[in-house]
Order: C-alpha cells, then structure tokens, then sequence
C-alpha cells in the first residue's frame, strides 16, 4: 500500500472511531420544550413526506427507463399536451402543501404566544456578554464567558465545556412560561439555545419577543448567533433549569446580594480591596479588548499600560470608564457595572501592570459623578 492511500485510511478510521464521534447523529435534537418538541414533529412529517415524494418519483423515473429503454424495442409515444397531467401535478402539489401548512400554521402560532407568561425576564446583548433583568423582581447581572484564557491560549486542556461556560448562568423555574424580551444595547446579537428551539435577533433600539416553557430541572447551553465582533464566538449563553422551589430560594439570595452590594457603596474600602476586586473585574469585563497585561490590541483597542488615561487624572479615567467614548470601541460602564465594581476596575487599572500611581477611586466618588450627571 503506497503512503497516499495509508494517510485516506487513517483518516477515515480516526473519523470513524475517535471519541468525537461518540455524539453523532444525522437528526435534529427533540429539546428540552413543548415548542421544541413541535418543531422537531413538523421536521419529521416533513422529512417523510419528501421521502416518499422522493420514492415515488425516482421510483416511477427509474422504473420508466428500465423498462421502456430502446433495447426492448419500445418506441416514443407522440403527444403535445394532457390537461388530465396538468391538472394532477397542480393539484398533488397543492395537497402536499396544505398537509405540511397545517401542523407548520399551528406550531408558528404556538412559537409567537408570549401572552400569560409567568416570568418576564429582559435579555441584552452587549459586546461580548448578556445581561439579564428579571423584570418586577429588582434582580439583574450579566454573564460573561468563565472559559479561563491559559485554555483559550492552548496553555492547559480545552474543558468539557470550552467556551461554552459563564459565570452567572441564566436561572428560571422549570414547569413555568417564560417571557423573554430580547434587545440589543450596541450592535446586532442573537440570542440562540437548541434545546429551547428559541433564537431571536437582539437589535438595539428594538425589542423581540421569545418564550419557553423547561420541563425538566438542568442546564441549557447556546450561543449568539450573530457575527457581532471579534469576540462574537466568546459570549456563550447556559440556562440553568431549576425546581420552582429551588428557584424561589435562588431568587431570594440574588435579592439579599443586590442589597448588600447597594450597602457596599457606603463602605469605607482600602487601596488593597479596591485592586483585588478590580482585578477579578478586570480580566472579566475589560481583558478581552485591552489584554490581560493592559497592552491593548491598537489602534482599535489602546493599551491602558503607560497610557494616558490610566496616569493620568481620576477624573478623566472615572469620565471614559462611566460614559465610554463616541466614535471608537469605548463602551459605557456605567449602567453595565455597579459603583464597587467600576470604582475598583479603575483602582486597578491605575495601579497594575507599573502604573503604580499610588491613588484609588472610591464607590462613593462614582456615585456621586453619576448623580451629577442625572
């Protein structure tokens, strides 16, 4: 056996038997919802009726050619038209149509009832994380990739769940309707998990409607679906499922965290608090565009390293931190992170990677910027 033909064998083994494989299958998912579970019937009644459309007419096709082919002798029949033939491929068509527009008709109807839902919860698409609000219940927090950047960099073994892992999953009861109102607060995302057969278009200025309804307690996981910017393949989305009890308990302790982080504002913080909670801020919110070590990606992303910003006044800093800067990637924080975090982000900043301006910024001098700008 020559080397060509060895290197297509190996290959095809490897295919074949590599633990890759071990998932495969050539069908779409049933999913975890009602929703989903229709679409999946629709794909299937669908599927069948072009299969035997497929039989029938490949089957008469095949049978035609063997047996009237011109060794046997047979000769063309000579006929201009037959209106008996018209009228049947307009009508059997027709039929196969309204079969499938049936179940479909039903099943699109089901997929755009948002109406007496349970739980509203509001989904924002942001470069490159989500931010969900659970609507009445005065509980929100983003969630960002928790893939760490040694297995992104190859540094360490890709985990289970490569890029498929945040650190504040979306939480919702199972058994319960859920009404997601998807929107956009920079450029186009899309909002995507199969098992829930959900995905819509999260466009800024423009709210999209989705709902679903889990019927058993686990995790979900999906991704945007929307080229949104280079770090469009890093904003993953897990929904964690979880009893109505378990949930009234979740929801409970997010109520007691967002008080106490309220309470944290008032609190006299020291340099050495601020710079180790900024930095968990930091590599969490900001890294993806300025870099781990603050060297920047320029000139779209400026390195915060010896920059200007970073030694310069915490004033300006505090300003392009809370409101960003029009016309370049520079979002604004202000209303993606709470005053602890971007007081500390911002003491961080100016103090790592040799900054060392020896200064920090308090929760309460955020706080009190932002009541001066209402």
């Amino acid at each position: 056996m020559t080397l060509r033909p060895r290197i297509w064998l190996g290959l095809l083994l490897w295919a074949v038997f590599s633990q890759a494989q071990a998932a495969w299958t050539v069908n779409m998912p049933q999913g975890a919802t009602e929703v989903s579970r229709a679409v999946f019937d629709l794909h299937m009644i669908t599927f069948w009726i072009c299969v035997v459309i497929g039989v029938v007419v490949f089957g008469v096709m095949f049978w035609s050619m063997l047996v009237h082919r011109r060794s046997t002798g047979q000769q063309p029949a000579h006929f201009h038209e037959s209106t008996t033939v018209e009228i049947l491929w307009t009508l059997i068509p027709l039929v196969i149509l309204v079969i499938i527009a049936i179940p479909a008709t039903k099943t699109l109807i089901n997929i755009y009832d948002t109406t007496e839902s349970e739980l509203d919860i509001q989904v924002t698409g942001y470069q490159w994380k989500w931010h969900y609000k659970y609507l009445g219940q005065d509980v929100e927090f983003f969630s960002n990739l928790a893939t760490p950047q040694s297995q992104i960099h190859n540094q360490e073994p890709k985990s289970e769940n490569y890029l498929l892992e945040v650190d504040n999953p979306l939480v919702v009861p199972a058994g319960t309707k859920v009404r997601f109102l998807i929107t956009g607060a920079d450029v186009i995302h899309s909002w995507w998990v199969p098992a829930f057969a959900v995905k819509k278009d999260a466009i800024p200025g423009f709210v999209n409607e989705a709902w679903t309804r889990i019927d058993q307690p686990g995790i979900y996981r999906g991704q945007c679906t929307e080229l949104c910017g280079k770090d469009h393949g890093f904003m993953p989305i897990v929904v964690e499922a979880k009893s109505k009890e378990d949930f009234a308990k979740w929801l409970a302790e997010r109520k007691a965290e967002a008080l106490q982080l309220k309470e944290l504002t008032t609190k006299e913080w020291t340099q050495e608090e601020l710079i180790a909670r900024g930095d968990k801020v930091y590599h969490t919110t900001c890294a993806a565009c300025h870099q781990a070590e603050g060297q920047g990606l320029p000139p779209m992303f400026p390195a915060l390293k010896g920059s200007k910003i970073a030694t310069g006044s915490k004033a300006g800093h505090l300003e392009i931190v809370l409101n960003g800067k029009p016309g370049t990637a520079m979002a604004a924080f202000g209303k993606q992170l709470s005053e602890v975090d971007i007081a500390a982000v911002i003491t961080y900043e100016r103090n790592a990677w040799g900054n060392a301006m020896h200064d920090m910024v308090t929760p309460k001098d955020v706080l009190a910027l932002k009541q001066a700008q209402e």
